[in-house]
């Protein structure tokens, strides 16, 4: 078994996305195995991370997420030299109902925290937050700080003295610096296969942090990884016995662990870019389009009449297609750009969806259903998008419930065997339902 640290924060935006990437490159050059996961839903921080370190980044998500894929997730980890667990928003932030915050995480996998914080506008004050944080929850083990975005060598001192009472550790403080943060757009961080030298970036970051943090002192707080053998089946059966997915910069949501189960269980799984002309291959017997940023590539995507004709007689003969937001999305007869033109899309449902009037729709989802699909009728999923159904005519796909419980309505449109709706899906069964 490995060792592993929890990297977490005071609040979203702390920095501990660039100080996760950048310690996942440090240890890789060092040779050291590594592995990491993200908490919660967030699939884009989770593509990041693989790309720092050169492994998959799974997510880890006590919400959503059955004991199969969690103890799946946890001997990935287990496997490594050392396991980072990156947090999600601040320390104890999780769904209103039920477990799922990064402090839950910590506490299960009983690993230490290091929690980032950006200290830009305080002093001494900052003490206060840091005891607070420490004693909220007696089971979870803030081990050190790091002190993000700090103006001068006198504000460092002054962050260290502050804190010198709680004998709490600093592991180091980074002085602001603007060419160190990460570009965002409506959905987050903008992708990493987008920016234009992201190895480059990561290895600027990687130099930066080096030269600010205790790296030995940080390698010392980590523990051991005590995690259990054991073998827990995984529900969410695949689609049918190969499926083509949809992958390139307009569908790129994808949850790893959905995707090693499947190959697991036997299923083939081939890939296909829309973008670059490519089609599903023909011997697919289902169809997956998955999240990602069709309302940036409205215009090229209406372009693909090779792919439209290819989907549309894909349905005909049987074959599954299903999408999940922005998957859902292109199944539409169109789709509204941010300037108010609408798009022709794939023409597999009666949707038109549009992103002319941006409206954020967020959180985790319950979804019941009687469908095609071959997965048991309670499904666990998130959603998180800015466009909305102008015109959605049909059977809808789920009846959907929010964390609490509230009931939200019905999600998303079916056809036979064309399905989808604006949630990811990411399991059958929750691990705290």
């Amino acid at each position: 078994m490995g060792k592993g640290l929890v990297i977490a924060a005071t609040h979203s935006g702390a920095g501990k996305s660039l100080i996760s990437m950048a310690l996942l490159r440090v240890f890789r050059r060092q040779k050291l195995k590594m592995a990491a996961a993200k908490v919660g839903p967030d699939y884009i921080d989770g593509a990041f991370h693989a790309l720092a370190m050169g492994d998959i980044c799974y997510n880890y998500d006590l919400w959503a997420m059955a004991d199969g894929a969690l103890n799946m997730v946890e001997q990935h980890l287990a496997l490594a030299d050392l396991a980072l667990v990156e947090g999600v928003l601040g320390l104890f932030d999780g769904p209103i109902k039920g477990v799922g915050s990064t402090a839950d995480v910590a506490a299960k996998l009983n690993l230490p925290v290091i929690l980032v914080v950006d200290a830009g506008a305080m002093a001494q004050s900052v003490a206060a937050l840091i005891y607070g944080f420490k004693n909220f929850r007696p089971d979870v083990n803030l081990t050190a700080v790091i002190f993000n975005n700090i103006g001068s060598e006198r504000h460092k001192k002054m962050l260290e003295a502050a804190v010198e009472p709680l004998n709490i550790p600093v592991i180091g403080c980074l002085p602001r610096h603007q060419q160190m943060v990460l570009p965002s757009r409506h959905l987050g961080l903008v992708q990493a296969n987008e920016m234009p030298d992201f190895n480059g970036f990561v290895d600027k970051a990687a130099d930066y942090i080096m030269q600010h943090l205790n790296l030995d002192l940080l390698l010392s707080l980590a523990t051991d990884l005590d995690i259990k053998a054991a073998k827990t089946d995984f529900a969410l059966k695949p689609l049918a016995q190969h499926i083509a997915i949809a992958k390139d910069a307009a569908f790129t949501f994808h949850y790893g662990h959905i995707f090693a189960q499947w190959r697991k269980m036997g299923a083939e799984l081939s890939f296909f870019s829309p973008l670059n002309d490519e089609l599903p291959n023909d011997d697919a017997n289902a169809v997956f389009l998955s999240g990602g940023y069709p309302e940036l590539f409205a215009a090229e995507l209406a372009s693909k009449d090779g792919l439209r004709t290819k989907l549309q007689k894909m349905s005909a003969s049987d074959c599954m297609i299903y999408g999940e937001c922005g998957g859902y999305m292109v199944m539409g007869e169109g789709l509204v750009d941010r300037h108010g033109k609408c798009h022709q899309m794939f023409g597999l449902l009666d949707l038109v969806t549009s992103f002319e009037t941006p409206k954020r729709h967020l959180g985790y989802r319950k979804l019941s259903h009687q469908s095609q699909l071959p997965w048991q009728a309670d499904l666990f999923g998130h959603e998180f998008h800015y466009t909305h159904a102008i015109k959605a005519n049909g059977t809808p796909l789920f009846n959907a419930t929010d964390a609490s419980g509230c009931e939200l309505g019905v999600m998303g449109l079916q056809n036979g065997k064309i399905l989808g709706s604006y949630a990811h899906v990411i399991d059958v069964k929750g691990h705290n339902d």
